[in-house]
């Protein structure tokens, strides 16, 4: 029970140290400015630092001081990573830097400041709020709004559909393949992966439109988070549409600080590469993080690199004329990577990555032997693929309208059995096992 109060300081410590540097900062001038700034980062960054990777830099220094017959020796630490550490840290570093760079002026109310860092809908997972769009939420009066507060309800139930039908019964399936890779073909292998890839989509997004959602009921409007990622036809646009607050929280604050583009081309390919390793350093302190994040750095490198000749081998070929085939090369591409982001350690990601193909083309010719090795029969397997479909079937209708618009239109008995439905469709093929959300342990 000591981790609850430990928490609380931390938050208390966060917020006080950012409250007074953002007032210090707009009061200073020169180099006082970046003096208060430098001291706000620090102080989140340090805590971070501590908590979250302290002990993987303690286990990789040891390593490293073994190589050279240094007998290095620093206790590990017993403590618990906090919830949600690294996202209301972010926010409030972003708060401390708009106020540095002009954009927002220093918030006099500690009590607004705190629930700034505090609002609990997007507390523990995102989005990665902006001090410009919602500081000024807070001072507001919210009256009840009926269509916000319906909206936000439905948007809601949508999240939590994704994360406990789509995300948490593709989980059952993933969970079984990664935790004995050894066990299963290079089929099974693949299933895994392209389920983890839609599991840890319903899962973050799930919880993204949850917090959008009842943050829409009490009247607030959070950023957008995601916007089918998996619809992206490049891994530059698929960055541009996953985890949206994050990525341009980086792209803000540390891609243009390191010059951005205006620099000379190789140093804007090892600043692209840099925040990508940073991104994947972000998500955990282990190595399979950093190489998952190295892999999208190396893949938007390697298209910038190619871009002219894939360009000509496009045209030459007509591959241009594939509709789906940019999409589906960003989509395999990104899966690869996340096997790396769901293996529990390097060795068991290098093993998939290194097997995922292996005897496939045995497998193929002898197709009944594809499923074997799994613990699951064929129509949990059908239920799964089936919410693929039924999840990308929606996606690809929101494009083309606004569904939830339209049912807004439709007569009360088509709303509330259409409402009844989804509801009925959680109770029954939920999974309340208790599976918290992925991105909680960021």
């Amino acid at each position: 029970m000591a981790f609850v109060p430990v928490y609380i300081l931390i938050l208390g410590f966060t917020i006080v140290v950012d409250y007074f540097a953002g007032i210090w900062i707009e009061n200073a001038k020169g180099e006082k400015r970046k003096l208060f700034l430098t001291l706000s980062l620090i102080a989140n960054i340090g805590v971070l630092a501590f908590f979250k990777y302290f002990n993987f830099i303690n286990h990789n220094l040891t390593y490293l001081f073994q190589g050279f017959g240094i007998n290095y020796q620093l206790p590990y630490l017993s403590i618990l990573l906090p919830i949600g550490l690294s996202f209301h840290t972010f926010q409030a570093m972003s708060y401390t830097i708009e106020v540095y760079r002009g954009n927002h002026p220093a918030e006099r109310h500690f009590g607004i400041y705190a629930l700034y860092v505090m609002f609990y809908p997007q507390l523990v997972a995102g989005p990665i709020e902006r001090p410009q769009n919602i500081l000024y939420q807070f001072r507001e009066k919210h009256d009840f709004n009926y269509n916000q507060v319906t909206g936000g309800l439905k948007l809601a139930a949508w999240g939590l559909f994704k994360k406990v039908v789509i995300a948490d019964r593709l989980s059952i399936v993933v969970d079984t393949v990664y935790n004995h890779p050894k066990d299963y073909n290079s089929f099974s292998l693949i299933l895994a992966t392209v389920f983890f890839a839609f599991q840890i989509f319903c899962d973050f997004s799930g919880y993204s439109d949850m917090a959008i959602g009842i943050a829409r009921v009490m009247g607030f409007k959070l950023l957008t988070n995601f916007n089918k990622p998996y619809q992206a036809k490049s891994l530059h646009e698929f960055w541009q549409r996953w985890h949206i607050s994050l990525s341009t929280w980086f792209r803000d604050y540390l891609y243009i600080s390191l010059g951005g583009n205006r620099v000379t081309i190789p140093r804007w390919y090892l600043n692209l590469f840099i925040v990508f390793l940073v991104s994947g350093l972000w998500h955990g302190a282990n190595w399979t993080y950093v190489i998952w994040g190295a892999l999208h750095g190396f893949y938007l490198i390697f298209a910038l690199v190619t871009k002219n000749f894939r360009q000509k081998i496009s045209n030459a070929l007509f591959i241009d004329k594939i509709i789906f085939l940019p999409t589906l090369t960003t989509f395999l591409l990104v899966c690869f990577a996340w096997i790396f982001f769901r293996a529990d350690n390097v060795q068991t990601a290098f093993y998939i990555a290194k097997h995922i193909f292996t005897g496939m083309p045995d497998l193929l010719k002898n197709h009944q032997h594809l499923m074997e090795g799994y613990n699951l029969n064929n129509k949990d397997l059908a239920l799964c693929v089936l919410l693929i479909v039924f999840l990308e079937l929606v996606q690809y209708l929101q494009i083309k309208i606004n569904l939830a618009q339209k049912i807004a239109q439709k007569p009360v008995y088509i709303r509330f059995a259409a409402y009844f439905i989804l509801l009925i469709l959680i109770a029954v093929f939920g999974e309340f096992s208790q599976r918290q959300f992925i991105y909680f342990q960021f």
